[in-house]
């Protein structure tokens, strides 16, 4: 019964770096700030391709993709901020 419990305490301090959280890996801040960053990034791209557009320098057909990307990426937008302000909303009306 000793040796088993001896294999069984060795092979979980084998496992147990598997199950470790990795450094650098993505949390939930590090995401959020990455779809804030992309966010930011489709907006300028989109505004850029409009100012080349207007002076003739950008294909109507590359704008019209881009300004329904930008179009897309507000709306998911608004509905991310609905949800976290309908999430912290239903918080506030937890007992206590």
């Amino acid at each position: 019964m000793e040796l088993s419990a001896l294999g069984a305490a060795s092979k979980y301090t084998a496992a147990r770096p598997a199950t470790d959280p990795k450094d650098g890996a993505d949390g939930p801040v590090q995401l959020a700030a990455n779809l804030a960053r992309d966010f930011a990034a489709t907006l300028q791209d989109s505004e850029q391709l409009a100012k080349s557009a207007m002076t003739g320098g950008a294909d109507p057909h590359a704008l019209v993709q881009a300004l329904a990307q930008t179009e897309l990426a507000v709306e998911t937008a608004i509905s991310v901020r609905d949800k976290v302000v309908e999430a912290y909303q239903e918080i506030l009306r937890m007992p206590v």
